[in-house]
């Protein structure tokens, strides 16, 4: 899944064949932004502060971020400094085209020391993961053969294993467990707050979930290696549980639904449908629609928050 989820991102533009909460709603950006202009607020307005984005896609939301915060959080706007994590030179190139100001890293952990703001949309889903199956005579671990088929083969039960029982998947996502010990250390020894927002449920459950889009539609994971998007649920309650045990205070998940209503969106939705015509408007709002409601992402996504120990209590998550 790594070397062929990478190939993909690294080939042309991996966002033509789907769209993600930036590209349905120039709202969605412009919240996420004004939640860290208000993080930034309670941590005592820390400047320089290093606003972050892991995998920020063609830059849409962080374009979208900094005209909000331009207009409403002036001083905010002049302490950030911006670093994306992106390893596409093609999604790279079309970053600088929307954000020139911005500093590219390969790996979170190139991002300098200081005082941190952190948003990730759509990031958790696309690292890779491992599975586990219990089998009769023990845990077996998939692995792609020879002619592109899974075999399995004996393996240690996998830690904190949701499921024992005979047939049981578990998918491990060590990447994304190593990241949240890497920020969690972090936020323990500087002020800081993550926000990550992506789908999946919000407790640990066996299953499988990897899944492969082409062209839009569903297709074989295993098909044409480097031609599909790859992802999988995020495990939400071990990524908190890695992140809290390296010190960072959690926050949620809580749908993206009601997150997102909680932060302002259909009040932001309706001024910008204001003097707009009737059938502009109705697109405004349907598109929130869609960001929120329970049958389009509003419950599947889910957003969690990571903060300093002695952090504000993070917008969005409490009533």
């Amino acid at each position: 899944m790594a070397a062929a989820n990478a190939r993909y991102y690294a080939a042309g533009d991996p966002f033509r064949e789907f769209a993600t909460a930036p590209g349905i709603s120039q709202a969605f950006g412009e919240i996420l932004g004004l939640w860290a202009a208000t993080v930034w607020e309670g941590l005592g307005r820390p400047d320089p502060v290093r606003l972050v984005e892991l995998g920020p896609g063609r830059g849409t939301l962080m374009a979208d971020a900094l005209r909000a915060v331009g207009r409403v959080a002036p001083d905010f706007r002049s302490a950030l400094r911006l670093h994306l994590v992106e390893t596409s030179p093609a999604l790279r190139a079309a970053q600088a085209a929307l954000l020139p100001e911005a500093g590219w890293h390969e790996r979170f952990e190139e991002v300098p020391p200081g005082p941190i703001l952190l948003l990730a949309n759509e990031f958790l889903d696309a690292l890779p993961i491992r599975q586990f199956v219990r089998r009769l005579d023990g845990w077996m671990e998939r692995f792609v053969g020879a002619g592109g088929r899974f075999v399995e083969r004996p393996a240690v039960a996998p830690a904190g294993a949701a499921a024992d029982t005979l047939g049981a998947v578990n998918e491990v996502c060590e990447p994304a467990l190593r990241l949240a010990s890497l920020l969690g250390a972090r936020l323990r020894a500087s002020p800081g707050a993550a926000l990550f927002i992506d789908y999946g449920p919000a407790a640990s459950a066996a299953g499988e979930s990897l899944q492969a889009l082409r062209g839009g539609r569903p297709a074989d994971p295993l098909a044409d290696p480097g031609t599909a998007d790859l992802s999988a649920h995020v495990d939400f309650q071990s990524f908190a549980a890695a992140a809290q045990a390296a010190g960072a205070v959690v926050s949620g998940p809580v749908p993206q639904g009601i997150f997102l209503t909680r932060l302002g969106l259909f009040q932001r939705l309706d001024r910008l449908a204001r003097g707009r015509g009737p059938a502009e408007a109705a697109a405004l709002l349907a598109a929130g629609r869609r960001l929120a409601e329970p049958d389009g992402m509003g419950r599947l996504f889910k957003a969690l928050g990571l903060a300093s120990p002695d952090g504000p209590e993070l917008p969005g998550f409490s009533l």
